[in-house]
Parts: C-alpha cells; sequence; structure tokens
C-alpha cells in the first residue's frame, strides 16, 4: 500500500520537477553545429587574413566553408542517427529472438539485473515475472537494461540534420558579418567571432552543471587556439607565396 502525499507537497513537488527536453537528438546536433560553424570560420577567416587575403576573397572562403559545413554536419548527422537507430532495431530483434526462444534464461538475467541495482531476491523475481508476462513490455526492459537505450525515444535523423545545419549556418555567419556590411578589419571580425563563441558556449552550459562563464570561457578557448593554429599557418603560406 503506497504512502499518502499531502496535498501541499505534491503541488510543490510539480512546480520543482522540472527537467530540459533533451531528448530527440537535436541538443547534440545544434550545440555541435553551432560551436563548429563558429570556430570554422573563425579559423578560416584568421587563416586567409593571415595570409594577408583582402575582404573578398576573404568573404569567399568563409561563404564556401559555411555553406560546404552546414552540408557536411547535416549529412554527417543524418547517416550517423540513423545507422545508431538501425542497430539499436537490429540488436532489438536479436533480443526479441533470444526472449521467444530463451524465456526462463532471459527472466532470470533480468532477476539478476535488479539484485545488483540493490533490489532483494524476492522483489526482484516478483518484478521480473510481472516485466515478462507482457512481452513487449519484456523487450522493453531488457533493451534498456542491457543496451542503455528506449526503444520508444530513439533520436531523429531529420530533427538531428536540421538542427544541426541551421545552428551552424548561424554560427558561421556570425564572424563574416563585419565583412558582408563593408569592414576589412580581420581584428574586428575576429573580436565579433570571440564574442559569439563566448555567448555560445554560455548559452549551451544551461543544459549542463557547468557555469554560464566558464562554458563561455571554454569554447572562448578552444576557438582561440584554432584560430591561432590557422593565423600562423596563413602567415607562413603567405610569406611562402609572396
Amino acid at each position: 500500500m503506497s504512502t499518502p502525499v499531502p496535498d501541499d507537497e505534491l503541488a510543490a513537488h510539480a512546480q520543482d520537477h522540472h527537467h530540459q527536453d533533451i531528448s530527440g537528438g537535436w541538443l547534440r546536433a545544434a550545440t555541435f553545429g553551432a560551436m563548429d560553424g563558429l570556430v570554422t570560420t573563425i579559423a578560416l577567416v584568421a587563416g586567409v587574413g593571415g595570409g594577408g587575403g583582402d575582404r573578398q576573397l576573404i568573404v569567399l572562403t568563409g561563404m564556401a566553408g559555411l555553406v560546404a559545413g552546414a552540408f557536411s554536419m547535416a549529412l554527417g548527422e543524418f547517416a550517423s542517427v540513423g545507422t545508431q537507430n538501425e542497430a539499436v532495431q537490429q540488436e532489438a530483434s536479436k533480443e526479441r529472438d533470444e526472449l521467444e526462444r530463451h524465456p526462463n534464461a532471459e527472466k532470470a538475467e533480468l532477476v539478476e539485473m535488479y539484485r545488483e541495482m540493490g533490489l532483494t531476491e524476492p522483489t526482484a523475481q516478483a518484478v521480473a515475472e510481472e516485466v515478462h508476462a507482457n512481452p513487449d513490455l519484456a523487450l522493453q526492459v531488457h533493451v534498456r537494461q542491457e543496451l542503455g537505450v528506449s526503444l520508444d525515444d530513439q533520436p531523429s535523423p531529420w530533427t538531428a540534420a536540421i538542427s544541426s545545419f541551421l545552428c551552424f549556418a548561424i554560427g558561421g555567419i556570425i564572424p563574416l558579418l563585419s565583412f558582408l556590411l563593408g569592414s576589412s578589419s580581420l581584428v574586428l571580425a575576429l573580436g565579433i567571432g570571440a564574442v559569439g563563441l563566448f555567448v555560445a558556449g554560455a548559452l549551451s552550459s544551461r543544459f549542463t552543471v557547468r557555469t554560464w562563464w566558464g562554458g563561455g570561457l571554454r569554447q572562448l578557448m578552444f576557438g582561440a587556439i584554432a584560430a591561432a593554429a590557422t593565423y600562423l599557418v596563413g602567415m607562413l603560406i603567405g610569406v611562402s607565396a609572396a
């Protein structure tokens, strides 16, 4: 018999018990896309600018990199998420076959899993019996326990691809804004890109335990390393070409 819960505690729990929506495959793709768009374009701008490229060449290189990167990210996400889902379905099919051919062994396996989680033998046995009374539920539970995934909550390849494409494009356009508006200052463009990196890192920290400034500084550091490396390469190649 369950313990009655006071109404005020239920109301407080309903108000406090809130989680971010991180399912569907969009969060990783969006975060990766935005960060990659920023870092890639900043690195391209720094490399071409360091090599002595003019505003027109920087814009051409940056836009070409943006379009190529956005499509590459989207296609990569679609293929990777789709492949992962297909692999899960294949493993689920194997597990379904095992449940049909060796139901008792699978039930004993589930009992052992519950015991390792801390349940007593009678409780683990009772839960396993109830789970295996429903074949569909048994399949879901075994897949979740053995593979660590949920058959009802697979990420969407389309969601991942679209999120990645849009966020890469948005991130990639930021370092080019000043050039597109007529400026020829490399320092200004890199400064705008640095602000974009910090803001993107700070926003992504909302989904983690990291502080906003910690997330921003970490991403800024990553971008600075990439920009410094490509700027050095640009300078070396530019001097050699001259």
